[in-house]
């Protein structure tokens, strides 16, 4: 949805009497600073989850909340601890279709399974176009096809023309629809589109690359569709040989799905697979770090706002070439974090402390897969009633120049997105559109773990004016998980100061507002995930 300007401050007058009534605190650009080049130090060696240096990171964050007031977020106690289970695949996993034997690495990836240490399957294939299930929204790839304790084949991502949002969405939700279907294993193949952005490359010679997910009370690996035994991908090459004597050709397929709303029809492949894997597991812990700032209102004491940013790095690579092997993560995301202990300060500061209670999270292994965050919305801290009403995430601003506009996303699925605009206008900063669809980062930070639990949530990404598309560029090919982004990457402070109070002015706004933000009547993720809670017209 495109924001016009007249239209975007009616609806933000409408949604909210109190408008920015508290001026705001002062934010300097070495406050910023300060926090950013000291969870930047090669002292705390990339902040890894699990790693000694990210508990150090977290006992700072913490700290840095008590100093300023601030309440335990979990009882009487600053963190939440998670434990996690790493797992990884052994050596000797094989797919096996006909006389064709595929090791991984080669033309196929396999995973490891956290729920299946020793996986021997032997079932058919049948090819499904893309693996999607929501009749309710067009997408229909199992009609008339039974599937039922089979291997199921499918193309990546959603069909050309999806909006980017829905389609990151709908991906990430393919293993929960195969298995519903019955399916007992899943190959992805990539489109035309998705291979030309990220070609097959094979993996022979490589490190295990372990799976990383959070462990329920029990012990148990939580994942997102228990049935389902076994994962992996295939190349373009190897898939092929599946669709042999099947009445089509995976080149044609390709092509189908290469254009406009193209949907492949799925079908039967007529062969059979064998998969073979072994799968190896640790376990650890790492915590979420969690302040709570109450409201000043008892009327609205249980609707909590949350303020959250990941803590966690990638850590150290020791083969890396060179001396420097430790990321840093300045950009990803100490800044964040200054953000967010910046805004709690500011929240602090003001002569009437905001009318809803604000937490504030600084949370583990989104560098996993959004892990810290999904234990959080899972299982929540708030008790007595508290719920979280509104998420402000803030991850990785590219601040090397001074923004004049952001790109919020989540804005235009919620009352939230007035809220921004008005933040951004009272600031001369303007909200623009995704310039990125394709990197679909809608689906890609903590926020949308809350997202999943039917919580109102944005995340703002610093523009493209003001030369902020090459910069914002540059930093992604250059510097995004490599040891180059550290504190000596030409920051803009002024910049970080900047983004903070807008962060703060947002949050400040939601926790001030009569009511709490709710979902548009015609938003896609109000509609599936929340589906009986209050909505709004646009």
């Amino acid at each position: 949805m495109r924001f016009t300007l007249p239209a975007v401050l009616l609806a933000a007058a409408s949604c909210s009497s109190i408008a920015f009534a508290q001026p705001a605190p002062e934010f300097t650009a070495e406050a910023f600073r300060s926090h950013v080049a000291f969870l930047s130090d090669d002292l705390f060696q990339g902040r890894d989850t699990g790693s000694k240096e990210y508990e150090l990171a977290a006992r700072y964050v913490a700290t840095q909340l008590q100093g300023l007031g601030l309440q335990p977020g979990n009882g009487d106690s600053w963190f939440q601890e998670v434990r996690f289970g790493s797992y990884t695949l052994a050596d000797g996993a094989t797919i096996t279709v006909g006389d064709n034997v595929y090791a991984h690495g080669d033309k196929v990836r396999l995973y490891p399974s956290p729920r299946y240490p020793d996986v021997a399957v032997e079932a058919p294939v049948v090819f499904v176009g893309y693996g999607l299930d929501r009749p309710d929204q067009g997408f229909n790839d199992y009609a008339g096809l039974d599937v039922k304790g089979k291997i199921v084949v499918m193309l990546s991502g959603a069909p050309q023309g999806t909006p980017s949002d829905i389609a990151a969405h709908l991906s990430s939700e393919k293993s929960k629809m195969a298995a519903a279907r019955g399916a007992i294993g899943i190959i992805t193949t990539s489109t035309l589109a998705d291979e030309k952005r990220r070609p097959w490359r094979p993996a022979r010679g490589e490190a295990p690359h372990p799976t990383l997910t959070w462990l329920d009370p029990q012990g148990q690996a939580h994942v997102g569709a228990p049935a389902i035994r076994f994962s992996a991908s295939m190349s373009q090459e190897a898939a092929a040989t599946l669709f042999a004597g099947s009445g089509t050709t995976l080149k044609a397929v390709l092509e189908q799905a290469d254009r406009e709303g193209g949907k492949p029809k799925g079908r039967a492949l007529g062969k059979t697979m064998k998969v073979s894997q072994k799968t190896e597991s640790t376990k650890f812990t790492s915590p979420n770090v969690i302040g709570m700032l109450p409201g000043s209102d008892p009327s609205v004491a249980n609707e909590y706002v949350l303020l959250m940013a990941h803590l966690d790095h990638v850590g150290v690579n020791p083969a890396l070439e060179g001396e420097d092997k430790i990321f840093n993560g300045a950009m990803d995301n100490a800044t964040g974090i200054s953000t967010l202990i910046e805004v709690a300060r500011a929240m602090t500061e003001t002569p009437a402390r905001p009318r809803r209670p604000i937490l504030i999270a600084a949370v583990t292994a989104e560098e996993k897969g959004l892990l810290g965050s999904q234990y959080l919305a899972k299982n929540p801290v708030l008790q007595n009633g508290g719920k979280v009403v509104s998420v402000v995430n803030l991850d990785m601003p590219i601040l090397t120049y001074d923004f004049q506009d952001v790109i919020a996303f989540g804005a235009e699925h919620s009352t939230m997105g007035p809220i921004v605009a008005k933040a951004g206008e009272s600031m001369g900063v303007k909200l623009i559109d995704d310039p990125l669809p394709q990197e679909r980062l809608f689906v890609r930070s903590d926020h949308y773990r809350f997202v999943q639990e039917g919580i109102p949530s944005v995340f703002l990404m610093t523009g493209f004016g003001n030369g902020g598309a090459e910069k914002f560029q540059h930093f992604l090919a250059t510097d995004y998980h490599k040891v180059s982004d550290e504190i000596d990457l030409p920051f803009d402070w002024q910049a970080g100061a900047k983004f903070a109070r807008l962060n703060y002015q947002i949050a400040r706004e939601i926790a001030d507002a009569p009511q709490a933000p709710r979902w548009y009547q015609d938003s896609f993720f109000g509609t599936i995930f929340a589906p009986n809670q209050p909505k709004a017209a646009r």
